[in-house]
């Protein structure tokens, strides 16, 4: 490279989020959205117990959607920036603002509380945003890095 050559990795801007799935969907969809979740998942590069974890969460959050939310949610799934992305979104009541902020695992004995704490727990982060008109929940897990193939 020479001086007149710009250096094109400090310009560069980051690639744009490539959307893997957008969908709405009810309880009678919830089995087969879980199966789309872990092929898109599988093709963004997840394998073994990471993929396992991240389909369990997504799994969880369409869940609470239906149980929770009115019945019905919508789910956006992309791959950014070394991350794959998932965002459960439902028009509920809203969630107790005390749940989002706590991290403590459930009472063994509790027979509800568990959806979000499991989301938390299997992700690498996770954002809620809740109120009277819907909740959005959003995770995320990083990808592996792909290895340089030996010379």
């Amino acid at each position: 490279m020479t001086n007149a050559d710009p250096d094109l990795s400090r310009t560069a801007t980051p690639p744009e989020p490539c959307l893997l799935i957008a969908t709405a969907f009810d309880r009678g969809e919830v089995t087969q959205l879980r199966h789309s979740a872990a092929a898109c998942a599988h093709a963004a590069g997840l394998r073994g117990q990471r993929l396992n974890d991240f389909v369990l969460a997504v799994n969880e959050l369409t869940t609470n959607a239906v149980r929770h939310g009115g019945g019905r949610g919508s789910l956006r799934m992309w791959r950014q920036a070394g991350s794959l992305v998932c965002e459960v979104s439902d028009h509920g009541d809203g969630v107790s603002s005390r749940l989002p902020g706590d991290h403590r695992r459930p009472a063994r004995e509790s027979v509800g509380g568990w959806g979000l704490w499991l989301a938390r727990e299997l992700s690498d982060t996770m954002d809620v945003a809740s109120d009277q008109a819907g909740t959005v929940v959003r995770i995320t897990t990083l990808l592996p890095t792909p290895h340089a193939a030996p010379d």
